[in-house]
């Protein structure tokens, strides 16, 4: 199973990204979680340094649009299958350079799409 990438994360329980962090490990999905504040969700440490080099399958934003704009580039980089875009999260500018380059952008929400099978 290919890793995900979460970028967002937070160790606030009640927030939507850390949400998905816990679900994704529930079903098993390998997680590489990203945020601002270094911290643990469950059994995964939040990165705070980008790495390119990471293997990513899926990317699930969790930041808003306005906050999107420095990893736009870093995401296209990291080539990953496709990146979903949450609700609150969608940009229809990042949307063209994904589809320009070959990544299938998905206007979903990752805790739905777990729940019901379609992840």
């Amino acid at each position: 199973m290919e890793q995900t990438l979460v970028i967002g994360a937070t160790t606030k329980e009640d927030r939507y990204a850390n949400r998905a962090i816990r679900a994704l490990r529930s079903h098993k999905y390998p997680v590489v979680a990203f945020g601002q504040k270094a911290g643990k969700v469950e059994d995964i440490e939040i990165e705070t340094e980008w790495n390119p080099n990471w293997d990513i399958e899926t990317v699930t934003l969790y930041l808003g649009p306005q906050n999107q704009e420095e990893y736009i580039d870093k995401i296209i980089a990291l080539k990953p299958n496709r990146v979903i875009f949450n609700p609150g999260t969608e940009n229809p500018a990042f949307i063209q350079k994904l589809r320009a380059a070959g990544i299938h952008p998905e206007i979903a929400c990752t805790l739905v799409m777990l729940s019901i099978g379609t992840y």
